[in-house]
């Protein structure tokens, strides 16, 4: 069953110049009056309901409000009216950013066919269940270590470029940078704004923060706001952002000015300061402390060299003070006639062991001489040999007509047998 026909089966009975919604064709339509009727009489059985929000506008016009309430969430939304007669019933501080909770009821306006809420009652969410909240995603990030210090990212020494993300003319901008330029004059910044409370807070510094992280010129990117009561820090706790700054490449400096209560935010960045000016202060060195720094460390290299110097020269000259350098010609002379008297005795001793290995040397040659093969062939004798080099030693060993050679004291010449000679008696 539609709405429509929901209507029409209560028994509201049709006007007479219209046709029932659930009846309308191309050739019979309903009319507009006819139509938003109907859906004024099925939304006004609707109960009041209590809702949970964010205020995201809150005008007051002739007495009334008309605002929208925002799911703390999604970007779902809700029209809402707070007629002068409620607003007396209603805390008197409400506005943009403030989470509340409110009674409404549904209506819908056949003049302009307008579908709002109208609120009953309305009052801000306990701070207590907000903290509770936060506590528990506040745990549960913790165990999935996205506060772990491994994580955390170094800040350079001298960045750049720093990104900061601030409101438009705040005094957190102006704090961040007074202080940066003071410390180092030169210093450079990319300032991208963003709300920094209410409905667009997290959207904006989202986006800034996608930015920033994007260009390679940035090295630190500070996020900076001039403090505030929990209620309007929490932006700075939204899940959204605390992930996107944990997954950030460039290092996050926290710098919401607060001192009990801190956002989640404090937690996942790189670095918490306590407030603008402290991360100005922790993010650029200062040029006087660093020229003092250089100086100091110039006067000690120079006292330790001339330390060292003066140390050496003290030694060199205990040294030189010293017999043996201040007149070494006496050792030198002594330590010469110890090696001219060693010349000498090693001359003695390689001729003495050269004669004598002369002397052996031809006692040796002599004996050689006296055995050897070729003495005997000098005195006329002849070697005789077979064919393969044997020598022959029996003359049995040469039937006729074997192939001998014979070696003379002077070459050799070929002979054959004729067998063996008889010995004459």
């Amino acid at each position: 069953m539609t709405v429509f026909e929901a209507a029409q089966g209560a028994g509201e009975a049709p006007p007479a110049d219209a046709v029932a919604p659930r009846d309308s064709t191309a050739e019979a339509p309903t009319s507009v009056a006819r139509l938003n009727g109907t859906i004024r009489d099925f939304i006004a059985r609707w109960n009041t309901v209590w809702v949970e929000g964010e205020i995201t506008s809150w005008n007051v016009r002739g007495g009334n409000v008309f605002a929208r309430l925002k799911d703390t969430q999604s970007d779902a939304q809700i029209s809402i009216r707070v007629w002068s007669s409620v607003r007396g019933r209603i805390p008197s501080d409400l506005g943009v950013g403030d989470h509340v909770v409110a009674a409404v009821k549904a209506d819908y306006f056949v003049k302009a066919g307008d579908f709002s809420f109208t609120v009953s009652a309305m009052k801000h969410v306990g701070l207590g269940d907000q903290l509770e909240r936060l506590e528990k995603l506040r745990a549960q990030l913790r165990q999935e270590g996205l506060f772990d210090l491994s994580r955390k990212q170094r800040l350079p020494f001298l960045p750049h470029v720093i990104g900061l993300i601030t409101g438009e003319r705040s005094d957190a901008e102006k704090d961040v940078h007074r202080n940066a330029e003071l410390r180092w004059p030169q210093v450079r910044f990319r300032t991208e704004y963003a709300a920094v409370q209410g409905d667009r807070c997290v959207p904006d510094t989202l986006a800034a923060l996608a930015l920033l992280d994007a260009d390679p010129e940035v090295d630190v990117i500070i996020i900076a706001r001039g403090g505030g009561d929990p209620q309007t820090l929490l932006g700075f706790s939204d899940e959204r952002l605390v992930r996107a700054v944990a997954a950030a490449s460039t290092p996050i400096v926290s710098a919401i000015g607060h001192e009990n209560d801190h956002p989640l935010l404090d937690d996942v960045a790189d670095l918490r300061a306590s407030t603008p000016t402290d991360a100005a202060k922790r993010v650029v060195p200062d040029v006087g402390e660093q020229r003092a720094l250089i100086a100091q460390l110039r006067s000690r290299s120079t006292t330790r060299i001339t330390q060292r110097l003066s140390h050496d020269i003290a030694q060199l000259e205990q040294l030189r003070s010293r017999p043996v350098l201040r007149s070494p010609a006496p050792i030198i002379d002594a330590r010469a006639q110890e090696l001219w008297l060693l010349l000498s005795r090693g001359r003695e001793t390689i001729t003495r062991h050269l004669d004598s290995a002369g002397r052996r040397t031809s006692e040796l040659r002599a004996s050689l001489r006296a055995l050897s093969p070729a003495a005997t062939l000098a005195r006329g004798y002849a070697i005789a040999h077979l064919d393969g080099g044997v020598i022959l030693r029996d003359a049995a060993e040469a039937p006729a007509g074997s192939a001998l050679t014979i070696t003379l004291d002077r070459g050799s010449v070929a002979a054959r047998s004729e067998g063996e000679i008889a010995e004459e008696s």
